[in-house]
């Protein structure tokens, strides 16, 4: 059964208007009720007295009757301005806080940062640091001869041929290394395998990380902290990411004495802040201080929703294991060969922090193929020649470890070498010749899975530097920070730091003797002051 419609009765009494709501007579073209809402709101005028005084409006607080809101076009437009004095203050002062990487920029979205910072393409001439405006353009501007590279044709002949023999001054090494000087010969090409890890793919994935990420953690083996450091990428984010946070995690500590994790700690707290890690799912070490400085740098961007760690670094560090080490539990496919990370992932940590994995990224520079192989950048199985790499493991690890681990007591050179571990382990060609590819490619497999023992001691203090603790100085109140919160937390992350070093690092067993755990490096490599 069809509801019946009710009908609208003319309750005014007054002939039907057309901004009456009840009006009908079965006109369809009649206005709606929500029209004359809308037109009579148009009519809404304030009850004013003789003297022009506001008594009563619908659209005024009845609260406060007698304020009104300032005309300005500002309410209807998106921008500010900011006086130019303030602007030069702020941005030096900027400049002057974050030389310091403990420093951390607090509601960056409310700073004009592309005001704050000049591009190098963009950047402006400062025309009045040379010369006042009042003689460049006001009523009394002085005529000045213009500033030229060159009076007259000799001059500037001069300066082409200074200028000229300076670029080739400073290039003459690179040429020389090229050989495109001297006897016209050149070095081999390298093989592919040995420019793993800088393809422009690679590259790519690189910077989808870092430009989604609010804080980089540069992961390093605690083995060669400065070998596998990234300094193209620090001197990038310094100068174009200063809104990003960067830390340094000494990951494989376990394979190292204590005694040089608390030392390379206190050498790259200077710089950037610093932890020590050991990834493990069940017997991890760092991961609590780890997650409490996450933790404060989700504190200090409170002003997003979360933040993104993205984790980076050289190939086969152990950037996958870390993230699994915090989620305890296996979310990124890991495997001890180079290379496992194809693709950038997103993991979740907690609601307001977010992992980003990456893959493994070589970084420019001038190692040698060796250098590349020790390093764990190749896969050992791809090796044409794996036996010419063999040589400099002998040389960087001791003789008293290489004994331990292989129960060899002498040898002559690395080929020696081989042809007693082959007999030992049974390793023989047809004919009882020794297998020599097998045996090199066990020995550095036994490299890069951390079973023979080798590290870079770290940089002997000076005697006027010996302090324990992280040089914290940068750790200070930011001009943007205006609540004690912020200040707690930059304080708490600076706390984490200097407490790391007073732990109890874990080492594997049967890996160094007692001498070398408790510090007795006389035998170690001389390595310069910092």
């Amino acid at each position: 059964m069809a509801k019946k419609k009710e009908r609208k009765v003319n309750v005014s009494g007054k002939p039907k208007h057309s901004l009456d709501v009840n009006r009908g007579n079965g006109d369809k073209e009649g206005r709606s009720a929500a029209t004359v809402r809308r037109l009579k709101m148009y009519n809404t005028r304030p009850k004013r007295d003789r003297k022009g005084k506001i008594l009563k409006h619908e659209l005024q607080s009845k609260e406060l009757p007698s304020t009104r809101i300032q005309p300005d076009r500002r309410w209807f437009g998106n921008t500010r301005v900011v006086n130019q004095k303030e602007l030069e203050f702020f941005r030096e002062e900027l400049q002057s806080r974050m030389s310091s990487s403990y420093n951390v920029i607090l509601k960056e979205k409310k700073l004009p940062m592309s005001l704050l910072n000049d591009h190098q393409k963009q950047a402006r001439v400062h025309l009045l640091d040379t010369e006042p405006f009042e003689d460049a353009f006001g009523p009394k501007k002085k005529r000045i001869r213009p500033k030229l590279m060159a009076m007259d044709y000799e001059s500037l002949v001069k300066k082409a041929d200074g200028s000229q023999d300076a670029f080739e001054q400073k290039h003459a090494g690179s040429a020389h290394a090229e050989g495109s000087e001297g006897d016209g010969f050149r070095d081999l090409v390298r093989h592919t395998m040995f420019e793993k890890g800088q393809s422009k793919r690679i590259w790519g994935e690189l910077y989808k990380v870092i430009d989604s990420s609010d804080v980089v953690v540069q992961v390093l083996d605690a083995r060669d902290p400065q070998g596998t450091r990234c300094y193209h990428l620090e001197k990038h984010l310094k100068e174009h990411c200063k809104h990003k946070h960067m830390i340094l995690l000494l990951n494989k500590c376990d394979l190292i004495p204590a005694w040089a994790t608390k030392g390379w700690l206190r050498v790259l707290s200077k710089e950037f802040p610093t932890l020590a890690f050991h990834a493990s799912i069940n017997k991890s070490f760092g991961k609590g201080s780890l997650l409490s400085v996450l933790r404060q740098f989700a504190r200090l961007k409170s002003d997003k929703q979360a933040i993104s760690v993205g984790f980076v670094g050289y190939p086969n560090v152990g950037k996958s294991s870390v993230i699994n080490t915090l989620r305890t539990k296996n979310v990124c496919k890991v495997a001890p060969i180079p290379g496992e990370t194809k693709v950038w992932q997103y993991i979740t940590l907690t609601k307001r922090i977010f992992l980003i994995d990456c893959p493994g990224v070589v970084y420019q520079n001038s190692d040698s193929e060796t250098d590349v192989v020790l390093k764990g950048v190749v896969r050992v199985t791809n090796l044409e020649d794996a036996s010419e790499h063999i040589g400099e493991v002998l040389k960087r690890v001791k003789k008293e470890h290489l004994e331990r681990a292989y129960k060899i007591k002498d040898w002559d050179d690395e080929n020696d070498f081989l042809v007693q571990l082959c007999k030992l382990t049974g390793k023989l060609l047809k004919g009882g010749e020794p297998d020599l590819m097998t045996v090199a490619k066990m020995v550095l497999h036994d490299w890069q899975r951390g079973r023979i023992p080798f590290f870079v001691p770290p940089p002997r203090q000076q005697e006027g530097d010996s302090s324990d603790e992280p040089s914290t100085s940068g750790v200070e109140k930011d001009t943007a920070v205006d609540d004690n919160q912020a200040s707690a937390a930059i304080r708490a992350i600076a706390n984490v730091i200097s407490s790391q070093q007073t732990m109890n690092v874990p080492v594997q067993k049967d890996l160094f003797s007692e001498r070398e755990l408790e510090g007795d490096n006389s035998e170690l490599p001389q390595v310069l002051d910092s």
